[in-house]
């Protein structure tokens, strides 16, 4: 394995686009793919919003060919899951010389460098039904500007009583035929204005005091898809089916920061802060010099594979500045 000036963590958009351009100037990168390579994406089926692709592609086959752009530029990619980080933020001048990042991988192998690309994305949290898998890109999404666009006419549900699922139910009431909201609490957790769109909002349906209890459908793998729901009263328990064609879980996301608690500044659900206009990553309100967090790591807003991609391009970009002002 080459000695690397600067580790990059993750293998998502923008994990290899970091590597892109890290070896592009020169850097050596070592990427480390992960538990899930290839991030998100790798469990998208339809891509019709990337730049650059005029027809529908597969999320996987993006990844893959992000992967293969890095290796080609000169990127070093590692397959291992990192269990433990140490990245001295008290006292980051001593990563110059004698003290560098260290991660250590499942593997046994520790990887050090003077500067560190965190882009471990963040990963949806779902209600742990059996048809989230079986429907998954077939009728079931976490991503309403993701998947939206194919629900175009159609009726539509969406699962949440926060901002998170009230921002989705409104995106895709521009998209769908009928959006019904489906939350297990009688109030919204939400912002009040967003409360007020949802409940003004003509194509929009709240379903209170209910839980989604079996998502039906055809699980053909090429012509099925989700035919409806199956759902139960919180307060009753009485049972009913709503026909529907897709089903949006928009309960929240977990980035993926554990490893890096106490260690980093992080907000309360876990993101990574950066400094302001920035992917600097902050340690006690500073900047911490060398290390970068990229993509939905530190990213609660947007969540796109665009804008992770881009964050990847900045913190490369940063990282080769500061490597040379070392």
């Amino acid at each position: 394995m080459q000695t690397p000036s600067l580790l990059i963590l993750g293998s998502g958009a923008a994990g290899c686009t970091a590597a892109i351009y890290a070896a592009r100037a020169g850097l050596k990168p070592t990427l480390i793919r992960g538990n899930q390579p290839g991030g998100q994406l790798t469990i998208t089926t339809d891509v019709e919003n990337y730049p650059g692709f005029a027809q529908t592609i597969q999320g996987p086959w993006l990844m893959e060919q992000m992967e293969a752009q890095a290796r080609h530029c000169g990127a070093e990619i590692v397959e291992d899951h990192i269990v433990k980080a140490e990245l001295s933020p008290e006292n980051p001048i001593t990563r110059k010389s004698d003290n560098p990042i260290k991660l250590t991988g499942q593997s046994g192998q520790t990887y050090t460098a003077p500067s560190l690309i965190i882009a471990t994305g963040a990963t949806a949290k779902w209600l742990g039904l059996p048809g989230e898998k079986t429907f998954n890109g077939k009728g079931v999404s976490a991503c309403a500007t993701c998947d939206g666009a194919f629900y175009r006419g159609r009726d539509v549900c969406v699962v949440g009583g926060g901002n998170t699922a009230m921002e989705e139910a409104l995106y895709l009431a521009g998209i769908a035929k009928s959006v019904t909201l489906i939350h297990r609490r009688d109030t919204f957790r939400g912002e009040k204005v967003l409360q007020e769109r949802v409940k003004n909002h003509d194509k929009i349906t709240t379903l209170w005091n209910h839980k989604v209890d079996e998502i039906l459908g055809d699980p053909h793998p090429i012509t099925g898809g989700v035919t409806g729901l199956k759902l139960s009263n919180t307060q009753t328990g009485q049972t009913q089916e709503l026909k529907t064609h897709g089903l949006f879980v928009a309960i929240g996301h977990q980035p993926n920061t554990q490893l890096f608690t106490g260690q980093l500044d992080m907000d309360e659900t876990g993101y990574l802060k950066t400094a302001p206009g920035t992917v600097f990553a902050l340690h006690n309100g500073k900047s911490l010099p060398g290390i970068f967090a990229a993509g939905d790591v530190a990213d609660p807003i947007y969540r796109q594979a665009v804008t992770a991609a881009g964050m990847g391009c900045m913190a490369a970009l940063d990282a080769n500045r500061y490597l040379e002002s070392l």
